[in-house]
C-alpha cells in the first residue's frame, strides 16, 4: 500500500489524491443516480460552462498563494467586458470590425491590469489586509459599473465574436481551449519562473522572503496585476458567450473560485498548491452542478451544496493534518 501511494505521489503529486477521489465519487454517484449523466451531452455542457469559471479561479489562485485574496475578480471581469463593449459600440456596434475588437480586448486587459495594479500597490506598500483592499476595489468597480450603465446591460456585437464563446475547433469548444492555454501558462509561471518561486516564498513567510533578497513589493504588485489580467480574459469570454455585458455577470462564481482552490489542495494561508489539482477540482464542481441539475435541483440548491462542500473540505483537511501528526 505504501509503495502504491509512493508511486502515485511520484507521478501525480500528493495533492492530486483528493481531487481525483472527489472526481471518481461524483462520476459514480451521479452515474448511478441519473442514466443521462455519463453522456456526451453532459460532458459537452461542462466543456462550455467551465472556461469562464476556470479562468476566474486562476485569477484567484495566485493571490491566495501569496497568503492574500482577490475578492474583486468578478467585477474586474465585468468592467473589462464593459470596456470591450463600449469600444465596439463606439466603432459601429454590430458592424464593428476585427480591429475594433482587438483594440477593445487590449483595453479590457489593460483595465484588468490597472485594477490589479492598484490593489497590489496598496497591499504591498501599506501592508493593508488583502481582503479589505480587494473588497474596497470590488465595491468601487461595482458602483462604477452601475453608474456608467445605469444598472442596464450592453448588447449587440459583431457576429464574428460569437465563436469565442460558442465555437469549436475539431470538436473542442474554443472557450475550453482558451482555458487550457491559461492553465498551461499558469502552471509554467508558477513552477518554472522566478516570479512563481517568489510567490510561494512570500506565501510561506513574507519576512523570510524579504530577508532572502526577494523584492516582495514588486512580486505582490505583479501577482495582483496578473490576477486582474486573468479576470479580464474571463470578462471577454463572458461577453462572447452571453452576447451582452452587465455589472453582476458571474457574481456567484466568487464562492466557487475559492472552493475550487481549497478543494484543489491550495493552502488558504499561502505558500503551497499547484494548478493541475485545482483544474481537476473545477471539473468536479462543474460535474456536481450538472448532476444536481439532472436530478431536478435548481441553481440555489447547487450554490448551497457548494457552500456546505467548502465547510466539509476545510474539516477534512483539518482532520487529515491531525491524523498525520498523530501517526508521526
Amino acid at each position: 500500500m505504501n509503495t502504491l501511494a509512493a508511486r502515485f505521489n511520484a507521478i501525480f503529486g500528493a495533492d492530486m489524491a483528493g481531487p481525483l477521489a472527489a472526481l471518481a465519487a461524483v462520476l459514480i454517484v451521479f452515474g448511478v443516480a441519473s442514466p443521462h449523466f455519463l453522456t456526451s451531452a453532459t460532458f459537452g455542457s461542462v466543456a462550455f460552462q467551465l472556461p469562464e469559471l476556470g479562468i476566474l479561479t486562476l485569477a484567484m489562485l495566485m493571490p491566495i498563494l501569496t497568503g492574500g485574496l482577490n475578492l474583486a475578480i468578478t467585477f474586474t471581469a465585468n468592467i473589462a467586458g464593459l470596456t470591450l463593449a463600449w469600444t465596439l459600440q463606439a466603432n459601429g456596434g454590430i458592424d464593428a470590425g476585427p480591429g475594433a475588437f482587438l483594440l477593445g480586448s487590449a483595453l479590457a486587459l489593460a483595465v484588468g491590469a490597472a485594477s490589479g495594479l492598484v490593489m497590489g500597490v496598496v497591499i504591498a506598500f501599506t501592508r493593508a489586509h488583502p481582503i479589505l483592499v480587494s473588497l474596497s476595489m470590488m465595491i468601487f468597480l461595482r458602483g462604477l459599473g452601475e453608474f456608467l450603465t445605469r444598472g442596464g446591460d450592453i448588447s449587440g456585437f459583431p457576429t464574428f465574436i460569437a465563436p469565442i464563446g460558442h465555437g469549436s475547433i475539431l470538436g473542442i469548444p474554443v472557450p475550453l481551449l482558451i482555458l487550457i492555454a491559461c492553465v498551461i501558462a499558469s502552471h509554467i509561471l508558477l513552477s518554472r519562473s522566478k516570479l512563481g518561486f517568489s510567490t510561494y516564498m512570500i506565501g510561506s513567510n513574507i519576512e523570510s522572503a524579504r530577508y532572502s533578497g526577494i523584492n516582495t513589493r514588486k512580486v505582490l504588485v505583479l501577482v495582483y496585476m496578473l490576477s486582474g489580467v486573468m479576470a479580464a480574459v474571463a470578462g471577454i469570454i463572458m461577453l462572447a458567450r452571453f452576447n451582452s455585458v452587465r455589472v453582476g455577470h458571474g457574481e456567484s462564481y466568487l464562492l466557487i473560485t475559492v472552493l475550487a482552490c481549497f478543494l484543489g489542495g491550495i493552502n488558504p494561508f499561502g505558500g503551497f498548491g499547484r494548478v493541475l489539482p485545482v483544474f481537476v477540482a473545477l471539473i468536479v464542481l462543474q460535474l456536481l452542478s450538472s448532476g444536481l441539475n439532472l436530478l431536478g435541483a435548481n441553481q440555489h440548491l447547487t450554490t448551497a451544496v457548494w457552500g456546505i462542500l467548502l465547510i466539509v473540505v476545510m474539516v477534512l483537511r483539518w482532520l487529515s493534518a491531525k491524523i498525520i501528526r498523530i501517526v508521526k
